[in-house]
């Protein structure tokens, strides 16, 4: 027996655990649509077609022996940035990069957990971009129109999981890596607070403002991974104290004060709010109201909250640059960017540290009014494909702000965000909506996003093209 492409994480996981279904199938269905969604998605930098065959056998004898972990013999992807042993982590870069000795700390509990690692996914170069391109790796598309983006800088993960070809899949978000794609792919994206998920090798990644996290086809789905991959390294500098964040899902969660924010965080560069997205943030509105919760517009005093955001995305580029195995080969924008980076790597580095303190405490007290903030993910739909590959290093900020101007300060402050699908707008194109809360506040988003799932039951609704995806099952 296989497993129809719909099948999600808990489904899969119960499915194998009842024996109904084999890992060793299950994955190499999994490896036959990644191989024929390769030339129309290009989702995947590296498929570990052996290994994880090899790791479902292993999983079907512990299977059989009666044991049972969360995702013992799940297929699930993570993206290239993330070390799984005996693989290269180029990061969305050209260059020969060693294979790693051993597993980040996220990947070894997705193993702890029983999860086959069937791949790494594409990314932008060092995740700077909302879009998934690069001359590393070509581009990586949309299932739900092919000559779009996906987003970025998770665009590989959330293309593989709106095909179906994984059930889900990690990310990393830095300024709405995790959210951006999940809202223009139709996805449900889990940006957790930071440190929930371990980021080591590296205690801190982009100086703090880089979190992983989850993208799924449902809240369920996307809770099971995030708990999953959830715990920390010895020596992460962030260890919030540990949520069971499965267990919101479907919990009521109660009358709920949210503020609708429209209004773009305070940018250099002007952002305007397309209609139709509008109007579908604001539909979401209507239905939380409809709800009974208490919805009415305002926006978190973010000030000057950008300051603090350049030297942190800047100066962690400017490292990254510096580990590359052949800087010569890195966009042009790339090097300005880390050039920036070196400027403010020191004294503005330290100030915009500190600067955190302080929003927490003015943005907090937000959330004495407020339980959570409801807001467009993006400002448009996903752009074409190569919208903004020839752009020089200001002309490619300009654009990007103007499209994503509403994720980034999340990543200052560290706090969770999800992501939820918003609809559709003109061309059948995917946009999303995310809900935001203070610091450990993953369960009241989560049971907030399951109780908007179980009305508009969004999981149901796939590209509407067959991909060739979908005639792949061995």
């Amino acid at each position: 027996m296989t497993l129809d492409r719909a099948a999600g994480l808990a489904a899969t996981a119960r499915a194998l655990a009842a024996g109904e279904v084999s890992s060793r199938a299950l994955v190499a269905e999994t490896l036959s649509r990644i191989e024929a969604a390769q030339g129309a998605l290009n989702a995947f930098r590296i498929v570990r077609a052996e290994a994880a065959l090899a790791e479902a056998e292993a999983a079907d004898r512990e299977l059989s022996a009666g044991a049972r972990r969360p995702l013992l013999g799940v297929p699930v992807a993570v993206k290239d940035d993330m070390d799984v042993a005996g693989e290269p982590t180029a990061f969305g870069c050209q260059g020969e990069f060693p294979p790693v000795p051993e597993d980040g700390e996220a990947v070894r509990r997705l193993r702890a957990a029983g999860a086959v690692i069937v791949g790494k996914t594409n990314t932008c170069e060092f995740g700077q971009w909302p879009f998934t391109e690069g001359p590393a790796f070509g581009d990586t598309r949309n299932p739900w129109a092919t000559d779009r983006t996906p987003g970025g800088s998770s665009g590989g993960s959330a293309a593989a999981v709106a095909a179906g070809l994984v059930p889900a899949a990690l990310g990393s978000d830095g300024a709405g890596s995790v959210r951006i794609p999940a809202a223009w792919t139709h996805l449900v994206g889990i940006k957790p607070q930071r440190g929930r998920v371990s980021t080591w090798p590296r205690g801190e990644s982009f100086h703090g403002i880089t979190v992983n996290g989850t993208l799924a086809r449902t809240v369920a789905d996307a809770a099971l991974l995030l708990d999953a991959a959830s715990g920390n390294h010895p020596r992460d500098p962030h260890r919030p104290l540990p949520l069971d964040v499965s267990a919101a899902v479907g919990r009521d969660p109660g009358r709920l004060r949210i503020a609708l924010s429209l209004k773009p965080p305070f940018t250099a560069v002007p952002a305007r709010l397309d209609p139709e997205v509008r109007a579908r943030v604001v539909a979401l509105a209507d239905r939380l109201a409809a709800a009974g919760h208490l919805v009415e517009e305002a926006d978190p005093p973010y000030g000057q909250i950008g300051l603090t955001f350049v030297p942190r995305a800047t100066a962690g580029i400017a490292e990254r640059v510096r580990e590359a195995p052949d800087p010569r080969l890195l966009d042009r924008r790339t090097h300005g960017a880390a050039r920036l980076g070196r400027l403010l790597g020191g004294v503005p580095l330290r100030a915009a540290r500190r600067a955190e303190a302080v929003m927490h405490r003015r943005i907090g007290a937000f959330f004495e009014a407020y339980d959570v903030v409801l807001a467009p993910t993006t400002a448009g739909p996903p752009p074409r494909i190569g919208a903004m590959r020839d752009l020089g290093g200001l002309a490619t900020d300009r654009a990007m702000i103007a499209v994503c101007p509403y994720a980034w300060p999340w990543n200052v402050l560290g706090w969770p965000g999800v992501n939820v699908p918003a609809g559709f707008v003109a061309g059948g194109l995917p946009v999303g909506a995310q809900l935001l809360g203070p610091a450990n506040s993953e369960p009241l988003l989560v049971s907030l996003a399951a109780q908007l799932e179980a009305e508009l039951r969004w999981h149901e609704r796939w590209p509407a093209e067959r991909t060739v995806a979908d005639s792949a099952t061995p």
